[in-house]
């Protein structure tokens, strides 16, 4: 989820389309929270580990 974030930002940005790179930031904020929590144990959706 990270990596399609950073690639949809970089796409935003060469392309004029902002829809992009605000969904890339989102995925990418959404894709670091998961890790975190999910690298200090904690279960997030009955899951523990994200990939």
């Amino acid at each position: 989820m990270i990596v399609l974030g950073i690639v949809l930002v970089i796409v935003g940005y060469l392309l004029p389309l902002p829809v992009l790179t605000t969904v890339g930031v989102i995925l990418v904020v959404v894709g670091a929270v998961l890790a975190i929590l999910g690298g200090t144990g904690r279960a997030v959706g009955g899951r523990r580990h994200f990939w």
